[in-house]
């Protein structure tokens, strides 16, 4: 007798969310700009190693991953997955300053001025 032996995949964290104040900070963004999409990314740069990107494109490039989250698309550079995965972008305003932030839970570390970042890829 054969035994079937099923496996359950532990759930896969979303690649990246928004927080209800970026959701709207977007869409606004979007509808002032008649773009279509969020695109976010990380590129190699500054004191710690790597830097977010944050760009409003019409359509996605060849190989990038389309998430939708609060009714925003949202495109991540299929250079970035690994490096972004299960992140949130949140909006903030201050006094000082508004600004797009980013919970990544593949952060290891910031430079002090906050501009730049180390990030491990994620394990699966």
């Amino acid at each position: 007798m054969t035994e079937t032996v099923t496996r359950t995949r532990r759930p896969r964290p979303k690649l990246v969310t928004l927080t209800d104040d970026a959701a709207k900070r977007v869409r606004e963004i979007l509808d002032e700009r008649g773009e279509g999409y969020l695109r976010v990314g990380v590129k190699n740069g500054g004191c710690a190693g790597m830097e977010y990107l944050m760009d409003y494109v019409a359509e996605p490039e060849k190989f990038d991953e389309v998430v939708e989250d609060k009714d925003v698309q949202i495109v991540v550079d299929a250079k970035a997955v690994l490096f972004i995965l299960g992140s949130v972008v949140d909006y903030e305003t201050t006094l000082l300053h508004s600004r797009f932030t980013f919970k990544n839970p593949n952060q290891t570390d910031a430079c002090g001025c906050g501009e730049s970042v180390t990030i491990v890829p994620a394990a699966l």
